[in-house]
């Protein structure tokens, strides 16, 4: 469980990775948030951590999800 601090930014990072991403586009936005709530379990915490994980997820995800 994460505070809700950390719950705050990683929603933030999630909505400013995908913002370029259709929000029915439900596939691409889990496998993005998973990376980043993966991240966090492990330490990662900080915004631009966070951020980074998530470019990555995204540029990552499948065609099909994009």
């Amino acid at each position: 469980m994460f505070d809700p601090a950390t719950t705050a930014l990683m929603r933030s990072v999630l909505d400013e990775v995908c913002e370029t991403v259709s929000q029915a586009e439900i596939g691409a936005r889990a496998h993005v948030a998973s990376k980043i709530l993966e991240a966090a379990s492990r330490g990662e915490t900080s915004s631009e951590g966070l951020r980074q994980v998530g470019r990555k997820a995204l540029s990552e995800a499948p065609t099909m999800w994009r």
